[in-house]
């Protein structure tokens, strides 16, 4: 039986026998704010979806009219409780900030892909949430902003670490100093996303089909794709290329295999056994 969240809602994204799965940030009346409870929630939702046979894809969305309005500010106010000693107040705020951290980047360890499906506001922590997922789509109304040091914070939730990779070094920067607002369009022309869509209605029906696709494919080789390319943003050429040959001999010689190359052959859909 799934667990019942207070700040996220999971259901099947297309029908009920659809492998594609949607988590859902639940907090609409706060423009999906980030509370701690979601920090809390999050990794666990994600842990269950991974663990979950039935899943194949991952479709992460916002309820209501944004995705993410960034960190709630209650959050931040609860992280920084203070004691009479400095060394350990400053050793306190440094683990809990580790703790939201290791919930953002719960998607990387995901092993199923995860899509950001990104309308109305993608703020603050919304872009620590969506540089840590694996493909990013966006309406032309979407809004981004890396807006951290407008609240006189340096981002800590992953933007900074993993936004350069993305967008490059010098535009993350500008984005990162100035804070500024950004929109759907100029996220794809920087990269940030894949496509842009005219509104949510479209945003999801490509969604959908992109997602299905991904998930008719074999397990196996997308969650070595998402590891192995993972894997080799800290990895030379040759380190990479030695880490997926390790891969591929630990796998490659799959029932997968067998069934890619018969249905090619019989001109078929491949059907493929769940992990």
């Amino acid at each position: 039986m799934e667990m019942k969240y207070e700040t996220l809602e999971i259901k099947q994204r297309i029908s009920s026998n659809s492998r594609v799965f949607e988590l859902i940030l639940n907090r609409p009346s706060t423009l999906n704010s980030l509370s701690r409870e979601f920090f809390n929630e999050f990794p666990k939702a994600l842990n269950s979806l991974d663990q979950n046979p039935n899943v194949a894809v991952i479709v992460l969305s916002g309820k209501g009219e944004h995705f993410c309005s960034g960190i709630d500010l209650n959050t931040v106010g609860g992280i920084t409780a203070s004691s009479t000693d400095r060394g350990r107040t400053s050793e306190l705020l440094r683990r809990n900030i580790l703790v939201l951290q290791d919930s953002i980047t719960a998607i990387e360890r995901c092993r199923k892909p995860v899509i950001a499906a990104i309308h109305g506001a993608c703020i603050g922590g919304g872009i620590d949430i969506i540089t840590a997922c694996d493909i990013r789509y966006c309406t032309e109304k979407a809004f981004f902003s890396v807006k951290e040091v407008d609240l006189a914070i340096t981002a800590d939730l992953g933007s900074l670490q993993r936004l350069p990779a993305i967008v490059g070094y010098g535009n993350a920067m500008e984005l990162a100093l100035t804070a500024r607002r950004f929109s759907g369009v100029e996220a794809k022309s920087l990269g940030l996303v894949s496509q842009v869509f005219k509104d949510k209605q479209a945003l999801d029906a490509a969604v959908d089909i992109i997602a299905q696709d991904i998930a008719s494919k074999s397990p196996l080789a997308l969650i070595g794709t998402k590891l192995v390319l993972q894997k080799s943003r800290d990895l030379t050429v040759d380190q990479g290329l030695d880490y997926v040959a390790t891969w591929n001999a630990g796998t490659l010689i799959s029932d997968d295999l067998v069934e890619a190359i018969s249905a090619f052959k019989q001109k078929r859909a491949p059907s493929f056994s769940k992990l």
